[in-house]
């Protein structure tokens, strides 16, 4: 089976070559991005370390922002699957703090971890064409708070359209806090982390949920 081409003009891998041939260009741009940050990216450098034609990288991907967004996606990804496995533990109304600051952890951790990531959010909030796939995932977080608080609360007098802009904006704030956080040292990160769990950003939203 050869090789398609997606509506972005970008050539989906088929065939199992093909596919360990875009995980060596994403696992080499990530490598970049680590060392020297996304201004680092050269598809010429790429192409050359992953033993391939510049022509051959372009057919996969045409330029470095592809690059960037598909990484973007994996990592978002895995951040909604992070948060659907701490929603779902929660049990009861008064578990819903705890989730949300084990969700603020567990992101402010990715991003250490991986310092790619960090590089990686800033091209995408930099490039207009990007700025798409952070708000969608921005959406899709909303959206699962939004269905827990739903799952939690039953039936409301709230209406949907207000729940799901208080679940959205709970979200963006937890990920402007990790945002902040990622900002600076690593010292003064883990002291921002800990003061906005002691501010509790999201009391008002579960007071309105926690008889």
């Amino acid at each position: 089976m050869s090789d398609v081409l997606s509506t972005a003009g970008r050539r989906q891998p088929t065939q199992a070559r093909a596919k360990e041939r875009v995980e060596r260009i994403l696992g080499i741009a990530l490598a970049r991005m680590a060392d020297a940050g996304s201004d680092s990216l050269r598809m010429s450098d790429i192409a050359s370390e992953a033993g391939i034609s510049i022509g051959s990288l372009y057919q996969y991907f045409p330029d470095k922002g592809s690059i960037i967004a598909t990484l973007a996606e994996r990592y978002n990804a895995e951040g909604r699957a992070c948060v659907a496995e701490i929603f779902a533990r929660v049990a009861k109304p008064s578990d819903l703090e705890a989730a949300l600051v084990a969700t603020l952890d567990g992101y402010y951790r990715m991003f250490c971890e991986e310092p790619a990531m960090r590089d990686i959010w800033s091209a995408t909030l930099a490039d207009k064409a990007l700025q798409e796939i952070d708000a969608a995932d921005c959406r899709a977080h909303g959206t699962q708070l939004a269905d827990l608080l739903r799952r939690l609360r039953g039936k409301t007098n709230r209406p949907r359209a207000e729940l799901d802009r208080a679940a959205f904006l709970t979200m963006q704030l937890i990920a402007a806090i990790v945002r902040a956080a990622i900002a600076q040292p690593r010292k003064e990160g883990d002291a921002l982390i800990e003061t906005a769990k002691r501010l509790r950003p999201w009391a008002g939203l579960i007071g309105e949920i926690v008889p």
